[in-house]
């Protein structure tokens, strides 16, 4: 399974439901709280050139976007392609 990151900030609803969609898929995932900023938030944003909304989702190298980005994955049936790669 890739690696999961998801870039958050603290009482983003969009973050949460991202986390629960990925929850629900029952995979692991490493969450960056970039709340205060920090070489986390540069971290995304060199990942991530010009993302400025959380939440920010990688699965692997690649860039999937934000929580909105992940649920039309799922609903094609992609997402469930990407994390068992």
């Amino acid at each position: 399974m890739p690696q999961i990151d998801i870039y958050t900030k603290f009482g983003c609803g969009y973050c949460a439901r991202a986390k629960r969609l990925l929850d629900s898929k029952g995979v692991a995932y490493t969450e960056h709280d970039i709340t205060m900023g920090g070489a986390d938030r540069e971290a995304m944003l060199e990942r991530a050139p010009g993302a400025r909304t959380v939440p920010q989702i990688f699965i692997g190298d690649r860039h999937v976007g934000g929580s909105d980005d992940l649920a039309a994955l799922d609903r094609s049936g992609e997402l469930a392609t990407l994390l068992n790669a």
